[in-house]
């Protein structure tokens, strides 16, 4: 720890509290997860270990927060990763009015790159909400927190495959295009009772698998019909409703597969993911909604009202299939 200078707190998670921190010798601001041992004989905690695993396994992706080092410290260890402003929960929190269609595109399409590199690295992250999902001050969206990832098996011969994970990234889009979560709820049966209520109670005639789940048949409720989509976020466009569709059907393998929604044509239809730099960042103690200082000219930004070849860098590329006249 003799090489960072604490700046101050960032917050506590389940195994540590989580410190602001300058590198003495480089200048770096880090933030730095102190993980401490209860006792020494059971060894370094499981979440600790699955979060240091998954991120060596998918570091230099520029969608996942980074693990900078890890090293020993007193009865206990630390993670140093990338410093991060703040994250999407704080962002939702804090937006003055329901974001605009060009940012939750934004937000929605950083979340499915980051989440398409994890799967294709067999990593399921098992927690994605907007709290882990952190936000840098230009704008970034990185994921973050991967202590209940999980390696699953990439020829889905386990129940637990990459398109469970693909519902929570549904219910995120939910919530950035409501304003508020898709299915609130203090505790694991109101949040089902919430699900129910707009999905509809699942049977073994729309979903099959549903009887190998072990809890199955614990609990009745009475039978209810799903609820339109379009009547649940009347403000929401077509496109947007038929992608969180995908993402909320109940058989999780006819779900829709990160690397496949990048392709849906909610991300090509007016008006385009805005920019990160034209991206709300909230500071983490919270106040005002700041915008993200803005990069270098983005004079290559495709839009749909100019012509191809000025989004380029090299216009050549494109000359020879351009009709003369």
């Amino acid at each position: 720890m003799e090489q960072y200078c604490i700046l101050g707190r960032i917050g506590e998670g389940a195994h540590g509290i989580v410190f602001k921190a300058k590198h003495v010798e480089t200048g770096e601001i880090v933030a730095l997860k102190k993980v401490a041992l209860r006792r020494l004989e059971d060894g370094i905690p499981s979440q600790a270990l699955r979060e240091i695993k998954a991120l060596q396994e998918i570091e230099d992706s520029q969608y996942v927060v980074q693990l900078k080092a890890v090293f020993p410290h007193g009865a206990g260890f630390v993670l140093a990763f990338e410093f991060m402003l703040s994250d999407l929960a704080e962002v939702v929190r804090h937006a003055q009015r329901p974001l605009a269609q060009a940012q939750v595109k934004s937000y929605l399409q950083m979340l499915l790159k980051g989440v398409a590199f994890c799967h294709a690295n067999n990593i399921v992250h098992r927690d994605l909400k907007p709290a882990n999902l952190l936000i840098s001050a230009s704008g970034q969206l990185k994921i973050a927190d991967f202590g209940l990832a999980r390696v699953f098996s990439p020829d889905g011969s386990r129940l637990y495959t990459h398109q469970v994970a693909t519902r929570a990234v549904g219910c995120i889009l939910g919530e950035l295009l409501n304003g508020s979560p898709l299915f609130p709820g203090e505790n694991d049966i109101e949040q089902l009772c919430c699900v129910l209520r707009i999905l509809g109670t699942p049977s073994p005639q729309v979903w099959p698998e549903i009887k190998d789940l072990p809890d199955y048949n614990k609990i009745s409720f009475k039978e209810q019909a799903p609820v339109p989509l379009e009547e649940v976020l009347p403000d929401a466009s077509p496109q947007a409703l038929d992608l969180l569709g995908h993402f909320l059907l109940y058989p999780p393998r006819q779900r829709i597969a990160a690397s496949q929604a990048l392709l849906h044509q909610y991300f090509f239809t007016a008006p385009l993911p805005a920019h990160p730099s034209e991206l709300p960042i909230p500071q983490r103690p919270g106040g005002p909604a700041l915008k993200a200082p803005p990069g270098p000219p983005h004079i290559h930004d495709f839009h749909v009202d100019r012509p191809l070849e000025e989004s380029l860098l090299n216009p050549e590329l494109i000359r020879p299939f351009i009709l003369e006249g």
